[in-house]
């Protein structure tokens, strides 16, 4: 669960970006082991002092054809729409400038607590300069270098006190699962579909949904929360003002969620985005159903059927865990099959497997295809065991965790897939080396 929120505003080429990748650190430019995943360096989450935050790296965004003062409104816009938090961030070496000043001026309407960050204050005969920005109407700046990695801890110390207290979540007992995918694929038709009733707006023109709403509902006695979001367009394309908050919405709705609809549209076929698009929820670690809705337009036969699901998977390499459900949201075709099939990945995420089996499972993969030696050296693995669920998460004791290739481990999660029910859910296998005690 996300602690809070945290914005990077400021006038171009004063670090915000590079204030960001320092935060990410070494979890931004890390090559994912998993093909087919692509990364928005918008958004990236860290923790800190056991707080999870998410920043939001507003240099990221550019808008096409707008002046150079209502790019940085805009920016301020998301700040006070998805922010817990405003870092501010200048420039040392140059001082207040005018439109330092009118981010400013914006800011302090926002009722957000704001930190103000001078940046490139790479030599400390010139913190006296930091006073200067006291001028901005804020409380104490504070003196960072992004480039050198001045400061960075104790910025992040301050953001932490001043995380708001979150207030509870109306629906903590309830499964609660969220309806993602591109702008048009049918999201709002499928959500109406599933509650049977016309609660949310659905419309040929894309986009009509720009925020996530939560719909409360009951299936056969249970209670459940859909979560409709904005489509997720490519960066390019987030031009309007009131759709340049819908990525950053529906990674909220991912991680608030504990199960993932993502659709596709039947018609369109799957399209380059549509893996950023999966790619959110996957490396969230959400159990995910793969719905390729507006079926009834196409003209297959039910022999067809595998050949798109042949076609997906090879797509979407990383998802081959991911049941897919053939639908019409406009007749409602198959959409009964998705409620039961929403629980049975939720239990399959939150299903735990006592450490006994799980050792003994492993040891039998390990016997069946020992792993392959490197530099003269084999993997030897010695205990596992299952760490944490949602998503099932198991940590391997070897001898050396370089030696243990990516495709080894993907063997060794296939050996837990066939041993056990884990249908839908992503699995996380950690490798340590053993300490001897």
């Amino acid at each position: 669960m996300i602690d809070g929120v945290v914005a990077i505003v400021g006038r171009p080429n004063v670090g915000k970006s590079s204030l960001f990748n320092r935060i990410m650190g070494e979890r931004i430019s890390i090559v994912h082991e998993t093909p087919g995943v692509t990364r928005d360096r918008i958004y990236g989450k860290t923790t800190w002092l056991t707080k999870e935050l998410r920043f939001i790296d507003t240099g990221g965004i550019q808008v096409e054809g707008q002046t150079f003062g209502e790019e940085i409104e805009m920016q301020v816009e998301i700040a006070i729409e998805e922010a817990d938090i405003i870092v501010f961030v200048v420039s040392a070496p140059e001082g207040i400038t005018h439109d330092d000043e009118y981010v400013a001026r914006l800011l302090r309407k926002t009722n957000k607590p704001v930190v103000v960050v001078a940046n490139k204050m790479d030599d400390h005969q010139f913190i006296s300069d930091i006073y200067e920005f006291y001028g901005l109407g804020f409380d104490e700046p504070m003196a960072v270098s992004c480039e050198h990695g001045i400061g960075i801890g104790d910025l992040l110390d301050k953001i932490t006190t001043k995380l708001p207290e979150k207030g509870l979540n109306t629906y903590d007992e309830e499964l609660k699962f969220c309806v993602i995918g591109q702008p048009n694929v049918g999201k709002s038709s499928l959500v109406n579909a599933i509650i049977n009733q016309d609660r949310v707006i659905v419309s040929d023109i894309e986009g009509t949904t720009r925020d996530a709403i939560d719909t409360p509902f009951k299936f056969e006695g249970d209670d459940y929360v859909i979560i409709d979001t904005a489509g997720i367009r490519k960066r390019g394309k987030v031009y309007e003002k009131v759709e340049k908050y819908s990525v950053l919405r529906a990674m909220s709705a991912i991680e608030r969620s504990d199960v993932v609809l993502f659709v596709i549209d039947g018609e369109a076929g799957i399209r380059q985005q549509d893996k950023t698009v999966a790619g959110f929820a996957h490396e969230a670690g959400k159990p995910i159903i793969i719905v390729y809705n507006k079926w009834d337009t196409i003209d297959k036969e039910e022999t067809e059927m595998e050949t798109v699901r042949k076609k997906i998977y090879e797509e979407f390499i990383y998802l081959t865990y991911a049941p897919i459900v053939f639908v019409s949201a406009l007749t409602k075709k198959r959409v009964h099959t998705l409620i039961p099939l929403i629980n049975l990945v939720f239990e399959n995420s939150t299903r735990r497997i006592g450490t006994s089996v799980v050792n003994e499972v492993v040891q039998d993969a390990v016997m069946f295809t020992p792993p392959p030696s490197h530099n003269g050296k084999r993997l030897r693995v010695y205990y596992s065991s299952q760490v944490s669920t949602a998503p099932p998460t198991f940590v391997l004791f070897v001898n050396d965790p370089e030696l243990c290739h990516f495709s080894y481990k993907r063997y060794l999660e296939n050996s837990l897939r066939n041993a056990f029910d884990f249908t839908g859910t992503p699995i996380h296998i950690i490798v340590r080396k053993r300490v001897n005690v």
